[in-house]
């Protein structure tokens, strides 16, 4: 299939409206796309960031009627219920079938609702899933952890009761293996390895992609900087949660004189636990729930380093964002940071109970030529993997092609 044509493809995600870094990546690389393809999106939750950039490059956008919304009750946890109305408001898309039957393949970006738009797609419709990583509230326990950790219910009643969703996750992933010619490329090393073990299938790696433009290294057109206080801080971004780690970020500066900034916000329970540990510990923190991308940049030039204390995250596109600002990058050792951060060379990897190894990272990450030589090394490392929207949309492109 030759795209030198513009073949229609069609590009889904269930829900674009958190704005995470999945999001933002989707929402990223969808010009480039367009250039290779006639792209229509998709999605049942769409964000004002896609209708402008639908808007400005030509791209059909599909919705429902009414956005669809993420049941987070226990009762519909438990019976999967949000399955069930995803693929009603997929079904309820103006457009929809006409994408698909104009289409020469489905990009699918796995998330919430994501999956339940098989149940539509006709059957000889090829379909390449990027699988961000496999549902983690059904496979793993830290979707169920307050901020602090501690258990929401009991884990072992919590796993029994959601066998039915799992039950229902992987036979949707077996629906889409069957289908002829389609594939699934996790979005790193650890995300291909997380699909063996959960699904039972060999995926690809397609990594996420940084805009160079977008995180520049000329500051000059920065904005001002909207962290407001004076002293010396670090930066952490993602929804405050155990997941991402929060509660331990907090921790682990207890003592090292610096500030925390937090983009992401979080839920008001959350917040207002986490207010109360950093007074505790003795750490400033400054919540920002949602920051435009010349803002985050300006924050995050501004810090001693971005951080992060997440538990096994799938890739994370704060360490090339960092790489490409030139701010250092102090991660915990697991997941897909692996994938993107040498140890020492463009910044650090750290046991995450190893407080004594942050510290001192931290002390590493006050030193210009320390900041400079990761800078460059981390720069390197982005034309080393090829990381741009442009070869991004390549890569799939080529997948499609296959």
């Amino acid at each position: 299939m030759g795209a030198s044509s513009r073949d229609n493809l069609l590009v889904a995600k269930g829900v674009l409206g958190p704005m995470g870094g999945a999001e933002r990546d989707l929402i990223r690389i969808l010009p480039s796309l367009n250039e290779l393809f006639s792209v229509s999106m998709a999605t049942i939750q769409p964000s004002p960031e896609l209708v402008e950039v639908c808007s400005s490059n030509g791209i059909a956008l599909i919705t429902p009627e009414r956005d669809w919304e993420v049941p987070r009750d226990s009762l519909s946890t438990i019976l999967d219920s949000g399955r069930g109305s995803a693929s009603r408001a997929w079904r309820s898309c103006e457009g929809l079938d006409g994408a698909m039957s104009s289409a020469i393949a489905i990009h699918l970006v796995s998330g919430d609702g994501s999956l339940p738009i098989l149940d539509h797609v006709p059957p000889g419709l090829r379909v390449h899933l990027h699988l961000l990583e496999p549902h983690r509230g059904l496979y793993e326990e830290v979707l169920h952890r307050r901020v602090d950790g501690s258990p929401r219910r009991n884990l072992s009643l919590t796993k029994a009761v959601l066998s039915r969703a799992r039950s229902r996750d992987k036979s949707l992933m077996r629906d889409l293996i069957s289908r002829e010619g389609s594939a699934v490329s996790g979005n790193s090393s650890f995300i291909a390895k997380r699909a063996r073990e959960v699904y039972g299938i060999e995926a690809g790696v397609l990594w996420p992609c940084v805009d160079v433009q977008e995180f520049p290294e000329d500051p000059s057109g920065d904005p001002e900087n909207p962290f407001p206080g004076s002293e010396g801080y670090v930066v952490t971004v993602g929804k405050a949660s155990f997941v991402k780690g929060t509660w331990e970020t907090i921790s682990m500066l207890s003592g090292s004189g610096l500030s925390l900034a937090q983009v992401g916000g979080g839920d008001g329970e959350s917040i207002e636990m986490l207010r109360s540990h950093a007074e505790s510990m003795g750490v400033d923190v400054w919540f920002a729930p949602r920051l435009s991308s010349p803002d985050l940049v300006s924050v995050m030039r501004g810090a001693r380093a971005m951080v992060s204390m997440a538990h096994n995250e799938s890739f994370g596109l704060t360490p090339i964002e960092s790489f490409s600002v030139g701010t250092p990058a102090l991660f915990v050792d697991e997941g897909g940071f692996r994938d993107t951060i040498v140890d020492g060379e463009n910044g650090r990897l750290i046991d995450r109970s190893d407080i004594e190894g942050w510290h001192s990272a931290l002390e590493q990450a006050s030193d210009q030529e320390t900041r400079e030589e990761w800078a460059a090394r981390g720069r390197e490392r982005i034309s080393e993997l090829d990381l741009g929207p442009e070869a991004h949309a390549r890569r799939i492109r080529d997948l499609l092609s296959d």
